[in-house]
């Protein structure tokens, strides 16, 4: 078993006594705000299913639940600093850019790693058939994204310095848009757009994730927010768990209201889901840390954050789960 796979199981099995452990407690209304502003994303498949559900309404029926979506983490994480949402899902470079600019918001949960859901695309008929090719060359993605990150990675690899390229900053939909019509060269994607891409224009991936970047999902809030309501923070972990039970124990249905959810066909929502693994919540475990500071670093000396930050210092860990910290590891 490689060490990658023994953190993942060790992950899955923290989250699952989390979900036991607590137990669906429902938490004492004083301790409860009167709202709950949630943003999402196309990807965010266990809070599209929980808001599908309804089972946050259940469990807090003096809470008024509200959902915002977002065309991606960057933009998510801007509401989340301003206070126009109390609780964020992004891939990994999102908050590093977030916190890079003085955003107050911490880590308060995390996904396993999705090694697959990403790609360094080009057309079918391009003339490009390798990352060191992408010397000189426009290429979309959005900025501050999980994206962002795997196209340093791979340009890394292929020997190819940030300032031999040209970024396009582009949201998906528009990246996607200059993508098909050749305005660049390559686009630098995730799923569940890289999936739809996939079925519709058959775009050749130079590079994917796997082996590249880790792409864990994390969950975020404003320190003030999660200090002053943890159990909101626990009864999301253990929905969003079973949202993810419900992808692994009923995938047709789960395709069907994602699909009907973010605008897809079946057929590409189970293309995208198919390279999703489990999915449970849980905190975030020290390995996890450990690589978001290796990506900032990564992002420091490639200058493309103003100055060196600490991922640690944005860590929220509630002084009930200090036990779980270190049996994840």
């Amino acid at each position: 078993m490689s060490l990658r796979q023994y953190r993942r199981l060790a992950f899955e099995a923290v989250a699952l006594l989390l979900l036991v452990g607590f137990g669906l407690a429902q938490p004492r209304a004083a301790d409860l705000p009167k709202e709950l502003h949630i943003g999402f994303q196309k990807s965010s498949v266990n809070l599209t299913l929980l808001k599908q559900r309804k089972a946050l309404e259940q469990r807090l029926p003096n809470v008024k639940v509200t959902w915002f979506e977002f065309n991606a983490g960057p933009q998510m994480l801007e509401a989340l600093s301003v206070g126009s949402i109390d609780f964020a899902m992004t891939g990994d470079t999102p908050p590093i850019f977030a916190q890079a600019a003085g955003s107050q918001l911490v880590y308060v949960g995390a996904e396993p790693a999705k090694p697959d859901n990403s790609a360094v695309l080009v057309r079918q008929d391009s003339p490009i058939r390798s990352v060191a090719e992408l010397k000189g060359k426009k290429i979309a993605l959005q900025k501050g994204s999980s994206a962002h990150y795997l196209a340093v990675r791979a340009l890394q690899q292929a020997g190819i310095q940030w300032n031999e390229i040209t970024p396009v900053y582009l949201a998906p939909a528009d990246a996607r848009a200059a993508f098909e019509r050749g305005s660049v060269d390559a686009w630098v994607i995730w799923d569940p757009y890289w999936a739809a891409i996939e079925r519709s224009a058959a775009p050749r991936a130079l590079v994917t994730s796997r082996g590249m970047v880790s792409n864990h999902t994390f969950y975020l809030a404003s320190r003030a927010y999660a200090d002053k309501y943890p159990n909101i923070i626990h009864v999301l972990f253990e929905e969003l768990t079973r949202s993810d039970q419900l992808v692994q124990q009923q995938r047709s249905e789960a395709v069907r209201i994602v699909a009907e959810s973010i605008g897809l066909d079946q057929a590409t929502t189970e293309l995208y889901l198919a390279r999703r693994p489990r999915s449970p919540v849980g905190y975030l475990t020290n390995a996890m840390l450990e690589e978001q500071q290796v990506i900032a670093d990564t992002f420091h000396k490639q200058n493309l954050i103003p100055k060196p930050i600490r991922v640690k210092d944005v860590f929220w860990q509630p002084s009930t789960q200090g036990a779980q910290l270190s049996a994840a590891n």
